[in-house]
């Protein structure tokens, strides 16, 4: 028998994705290990072998541990630690290689709220239409803009739908 979680407290969409650091800066924070190592080994060479796998650990789970969220859930875009209402927001365009390289440098507006992470090549741009915010656009990384976009897409239409109702 399958047990499978049902969410009674709202039908609305769900997207939630961990902007978590890429494989090359991991590995980047493991090499740290050799050196801390290498900087205690005249003190001890059990404690420096210790010491800077410990280091290192500590600094790849601060890595993970710290990065920022998105989610698309209850009627909110909520990227890291901002949050916006759905119904506040215009198309979200998925992007991706060239298209979201532009739209992080030579497009860029600098009135824009961001959320970049280096070592994720995709983006999702949403024009904001409420008058009363300064940022015109929204841009968030993302490794799956298309789905990001289609959450943000399918939570506009069901917050749209519960007001009619």
């Amino acid at each position: 028998m399958q047990i499978m979680h049902v969410n009674t407290r709202s039908p609305a969409p769900v997207y939630r994705e961990k902007l978590s650091p890429s494989l090359w800066t991991l590995v980047a924070a493991a090499l740290g290990a050799p050196m801390i190592a290498l900087a205690l080994s005249p003190v001890d060479l059990t404690l420096a072998l210790i010491g800077g796998v410990a280091v290192s650990a500590v600094i790849i789970a601060l890595l993970i541990w710290l990065s920022p969220s998105v989610s698309v859930a209850d009627g909110e875009l909520r990227a890291g630690r901002a949050h916006i209402d759905v119904a506040l927001l215009g198309d979200a365009e998925a992007l991706a290689g060239e298209e979201a390289r532009t739209a992080r440098g030579r497009e860029f507006d600098p009135r824009s709220w961001t959320l970049v992470r280096g070592g994720i090549d995709g983006a999702v741009r949403i024009a904001v239409l409420d008058a009363n915010d300064p940022a015109p656009f929204w841009i968030i990384s993302s490794r799956t803009p298309d789905r990001l976009a289609a959450a943000l897409r399918r939570a506009q239409s069901y917050a749209a739908h519960s007001m009619q109702m």
